[in-house]
């Protein structure tokens, strides 16, 4: 299965968005990895904010780069409000 993942962390106020086809293992990589990550690394309390699951990789990486492109701490907070907007996106970029 893949997955585009959001986390937050109250430290940083601040959104990480990413894709995997392995959840778990990725998410322990954030939370636990002792290499020098660029982002994740800066703080210890990212939580799971919003986890998606998509039917392919190509489409995986069509929402990420969407919700990346949409540059919006407002966006991604309304995703987890609003799930009508992910039904959307799944179907936008179903056939990708």
């Amino acid at each position: 299965m893949n997955y585009v993942y959001i986390l937050h962390s109250a430290k940083l106020s601040r959104f990480y968005t990413g894709f995997t086809a392995d959840f778990d293992t990725r998410l322990d990589f954030h939370l636990n990895s002792e290499q020098a990550r660029k982002f994740t690394y800066k703080v210890d309390d990212w939580i799971v904010f919003l986890k998606i699951e998509c039917e392919s990789k190509s489409q995986a990486l069509a929402i990420e780069k969407h919700i990346k492109n949409m540059k919006s701490k407002i966006y991604i907070e309304n995703l987890l409000r609003y799930p009508e907007i992910i039904n959307k996106l799944l179907e936008k970029y179903k056939d990708c």
